[in-house]
């Protein structure tokens, strides 16, 4: 059974539109795609575990400001011929703006917070090839902090963690001969010299073990020109 997910889009009105404006102006003079005529950007919030009180509060007074802001709940229509996406932040990053919502929403209802899940939507106008915005969305993607969402709107906003693989352990890195020691500092591009990874070697031959991946990524990390600093 899915949960009661509400969803609500809130965007600034035309002359509000900051954020859009200076976007499109990017998007144009950085990528030069000129033959884009025009930029929505439309804040998402999913959320559940709220009452209906409490959404109607939330959504005029924590999600949107009504003389700046347009909203619309649950559907967001797309003109013809207008291209879109929307971005989230990878799970586990930091999301300000579901934060802030929660806990406003908590200091609303005295109770457990709500569950946001929070989204940006792009709409793209203009005459746009596949490939116009499929450069627009790397452009705009940050692919280190966040993903394309998807449109549809889930079916529970709770996350179920995945128990991670192991680490992977270097197995005979102990008995590498020179010419195999060598051989990984180059696969693995490492920023250490030979000499430090055979250094690291005969350390972990007194721990009569193999390292992990982890450790020895983690060493050459500290172990470079940028940090060793420190």
């Amino acid at each position: 059974m899915s949960e009661d997910i509400r969803r609500i889009y809130v965007e600034k009105k035309k002359e509000y539109a900051v954020e859009a404006a200076n976007m499109l102006a990017d998007l144009q003079q950085t990528l030069g795609l000129k033959q884009l005529t025009g930029l929505r950007i439309i804040n998402r919030y999913d959320l559940s575990g709220i009452t209906d009180e409490a959404y109607v509060a939330a959504k005029r007074v924590i999600l949107s400001e009504p003389p700046v802001d347009n909203v619309c709940d649950e559907v967001l229509e797309i003109p013809a011929g207008v291209r879109s996406f929307a971005v989230e932040l990878l799970t586990g990053q930091y999301d300000q703006r579901e934060d802030f919502a929660a806990q406003c929403i908590q200091l609303i209802t005295q109770s457990a917070p709500p569950i946001v899940a929070a989204a940006k939507v792009y709409l793209l106008e203009g005459n746009l090839t596949d490939a116009d915005v499929e450069k627009i969305k790397k452009y705009v993607i940050n692919p280190v902090e966040a993903q394309e969402a998807a449109i549809e709107k889930p079916d529970s906003l709770d996350f179920k963690w995945q128990a991670p693989s192991p680490v992977e352990i270097i197995e005979g890195f102990t008995k590498f001969s020179k010419e195999e020691l060598a051989a990984f500092l180059k696969k693995q591009e490492l920023a250490m010299s030979f000499e430090d990874l055979a250094f690291c070697q005969e350390y972990f031959q007194k721990e009569n073990r193999d390292p992990s991946i982890t450790e020895i990524k983690v060493l050459d990390t500290y172990w470079s020109d940028h940090c060793r600093h420190t």
